[in-house]
C-alpha cells in the first residue's frame, strides 16, 4: 500500500509537469494510471476476500512499474514491438508441409531448432535468424540512438542558450558562471569534476557553442581509477628496488617463468600418466614448484616495494597474482607440516599455478579485447537483462497459475528404491526423477524455466505437463522458448558480436593499455555512435525556437 501511493504521488507529479495535453498522448502515463488503479482495486479486494484467494492480478502486473521507470527499457521494448513485425515479412508455402496442426508443428520445431541431431537447423538456421532478429533490431537500436543523441544535444544547447543570455557576450558562455551552476547540478561528483576540469582549461574565459557540446561528452565514459603515486625512499638500496619492482620487464620475466611453471607440470604429468600412483614420485614435482613459489613471493615484494601498498592494489593483475601467490605459500607450508598427503596436495598447486598462469591475459592485445568484452556485458546489456527478469518473473507467476500442484511426487520419490523406474518409459520425466522440477512455488518454477531456455530436455517437461494437463499446455512452454531462447538469447549474442566489432576496429592502433582505457569509454551510445548523424545547430535551434516554454533572444 505504501508503494502504491508512492507510485500515484509520482504519477501525479509527472502529470502536474508536463500538463494536461501531455499526458494524454503519452500512453506510458496513461498505463502507468491504470495499472496503479488497477493494483488498487486487485488490492481492495484481497482485503474483503481476507487474503484467501490464490490468484493476485497487481502481481502479474506489478513489473510494469520497473518498466516504466527506465528509459532505456522502454526504448528496447519499442525497438522489439517494431522488430518482430518485419521478422513474419516473408510470405511462402512451404510450411505447410511441416507445420499442418500444432503437434506436428511443435514436433517439427524441436526436431530441427533444439535437437543436435540436425546441425541444418541448429547452427546454419538458428544463426540465420540471429542475423534476421539482430538486424531489424540494430535499426531500430540505432533510431532509438540517433533520438536520445538529439534530445541531449537539445537540451545542452538550451543550456548554452540560457547562459549566453545572462552573460556579457551573447555568443558565448562565462566559464565562471557555468562553473556555479555546475556545483548545484544533481549529478555524479565525477561527471561534476570532469566537467568542471574541461571548462577550467577553456582559455580565454569563455567557451563557444561546440566547445559546450563537447564538454558534456563526458557523461559517456566511466570513470577511469588513477593509480596512486609511487613511494618515494631515501635509501639508495630501497631506490635500486623501486627501479626494479616498477620496472614493465619485471611482469613480463614473471610471465615468462609462469610459462615454465606450467611446462615443467605438464612435462611430470605426462611422464606420470603411465604409473600408477602408488609409482609417482612427487618429491621432484615438489621441489620444482617451491623453487617458483619462491620467485612469486618475491616478485610480489618487489612490486610492493616499486609501487607501495597502495599503488600495489590499484593493479588488478597485482591482487590476482598475490591471492594466488599466498595461497600456493599456505599450500607448500602445509606440505611441510604435513596436514594433508603429498599427492592431494601436488594436485592442489598444480591447478593453483596453472590457474595464476591466466595473468597472461592482460598482456596480450586480443585475450585483453576477448576480457574487456566480457567485462562489458554487465556495463552495457543492463537494460536486457532487467527485461530478461521481467519476463522470467511474469512467467513464473503465470506458470504457478495454470500449473501448480499438476504432478504430484510420489512418496518414495526421495527414497534411495528406484526398482519402480524399470516399468517407467526411458527418458520420461518419471523415469528421470524431475520431480523437483515443477510450478509448486516461484523458486521451482524459475529453474524450470531456466531449463526450457537452454534447452536442457525441454521437451520432457513438455510432454509431462501435457500428459498430466492438456495438450494447451504446448503453448505455454513453445512461447517461452520462442521468447527466451530464440529471440532473447539471440539478440544476447548479436550484441556481444557488436561490442567485440566495435572494439577490434578501434584497437589496431592501439596499445595493451589503451585497450584497457576503452574498456571505460564503451557505451551503447558510444558503440553506434559512428553510425548516428550529428544534428546540426541549425536543426537544434529551429527546433529550440519551437519550445513553448523558450524564447530565444535571437
Amino acid at each position: 500500500l505504501i508503494c502504491l501511493c508512492i507510485f500515484t504521488l509520482d504519477v501525479a507529479a509527472k502529470s502536474y509537469l508536463i500538463g494536461w495535453d501531455e499526458f494524454c498522448i503519452n500512453k506510458w502515463l496513461i498505463g502507468y494510471v491504470l495499472i496503479i488503479a488497477a493494483s488498487v482495486i486487485d488490492w481492495a479486494i484481497t482485503v474483503s476476500m481476507l487474503c484467501h484467494e490464490t490468484i493476485r492480478v497487481r502481481r502479474l502486473i506489478r513489473p510494469f512499474f520497473l518498466l516504466q521507470n527506465s528509459s532505456l527499457m522502454k526504448k528496447t521494448l519499442k525497438c522489439i514491438k517494431r522488430t518482430l513485425p518485419e521478422i513474419d515479412k516473408e510470405k511462402n508455402g512451404e510450411w505447410e508441409a511441416y507445420f499442418r496442426n500444432l503437434p506436428r508443428a511443435l514436433s517439427s520445431l524441436l526436431v530441427l531448432l533444439t535437437t543436435a541431431n540436425n546441425p541444418d537447423g541448429t547452427y546454419i538456421l538458428m544463426n540465420l535468424l540471429t542475423a534476421i532478429i539482430y538486424n531489424q533490431f540494430r535499426g531500430y537500436l540505432l533510431l532509438s540512438v540517433q533520438t536520445s543523441i538529439i534530445r541531449r544535444r537539445l537540451g545542452i544547447r538550451a543550456a548554452f542558450e540560457v547562459l549566453c543570455c545572462q552573460g556579457p557576450i551573447n555568443e558565448r558562455v562565462h566559464v565562471p558562471t557555468l562553473l556555479e551552476i555546475m556545483r548545484k547540478v544533481k549529478m555524479k561528483s565525477y561527471y561534476r569534476q570532469a566537467i568542471m576540469k574541461a571548462a577550467e582549461q577553456v582559455p580565454g574565459g569563455f567557451i563557444d557553442g561546440e566547445a559546450f557540446q563537447r564538454l558534456f561528452d563526458e557523461l559517456d565514459k566511466d570513470i577511469i581509477k588513477e593509480h596512486p603515486l609511487k613511494p618515494e625512499y631515501r635509501s639508495p638500496v630501497l631506490q635500486w628496488i623501486q627501479k626494479i619492482g616498477s620496472h614493465y620487464y619485471l611482469t613480463v620475466v614473471g610471465n615468462v617463468v609462469a610459462l615454465a611453471n606450467v611446462l615443467c607440470i605438464s612435462t611430470i604429468l605426462v611422464l606420470d600418466s603411465e604409473k600408477i600412483v602408488s609409482q609417482r614420485d612427487d618429491y621432484y614435482m615438489e621441489v620444482i614448484n617451491c623453487t617458483f613459489i619462491l620467485y612469486y613471493l618475491i616478485e610480489m615484494v618487489l612490486k610492493m616495494i616499486g609501487f607501495g601498498w597502495k599503488g600495489y592494489l590499484s593493479y588488478r593483475n597485482n591482487i590476482f597474482d598475490g591471492v594466488f601467490t599466498v595461497l600456493l605459500l599456505g599450500l607448500q607450508i602445509s606440505i611441510f607440516k604435513g596436514v594433508i598427503s603429498m599427492w592431494e596436495m601436488v594436485r592442489l598447486v598444480n591447478m593453483f599455478i596453472v590457474f595464476r598462469f591466466l595473468r597472461v591475459i592482460p598482456e596480450i592485445k586480443l585475450m585483453a579485447l576477448v576480457a574487456s568484452t566480457l567485462v562489458d556485458l554487465v556495463k552495457n546489456l543492463r537494460a536486457f537483462a532487467g527485461i530478461l527478469v521481467v519476463v522470467y518473473y511474469v512467467y513464473a507467476i503465470i506458470g504457478m497459475w495454470l500449473f501448480h500442484g499438476a504432478i504430484p511426487a510420489p512418496a518414495g520419490s526421495s527414497g534411495e528404491n528406484s526398482t519402480s523406474n524399470f516399468t517407467m518409459e526411458c527418458g520420461s520425466y518419471e523415469q528421470l526423477e524431475y520431480w523437483p522440477n515443477n510450478f509448486d512455488d516461484f523458486a521451482s518454477s524459475l529453474v524450470l524455466l531456466y531449463d526450457v531456455m537452454v534447452v536442457n530436455n525441454w521437451q520432457v517437461f513438455m510432454d509431462a505437463y501435457t500428459r498430466y494437463t492438456t495438450e494447451w499446455s504446448k503453448l505455454y512452454f513453445v512461447s517461452w522458448w520462442l521468447t527466451s531462447s530464440v529471440m532473447w538469447v539471440n539478440l544476447f549474442v548479436a550484441l556481444i558480436l557488436e561490442n567485440f566489432t566495435y572494439k577490434w576496429d578501434k584497437s589496431h592502433a592501439l596499445s595493451v593499455s589503451d585497450v584497457e582505457r576503452m574498456r571505460y569509454e564503451t557505451t551503447v551510445q558510444l558503440m553506434f555512435r559512428e553510425h548516428v548523424q550529428e544534428p546540426t545547430e541549425e536543426e537544434l535551434l529551429t527546433q529550440l525556437r519551437q519550445h513553448r516554454h523558450l524564447h530565444l533572444s535571437r
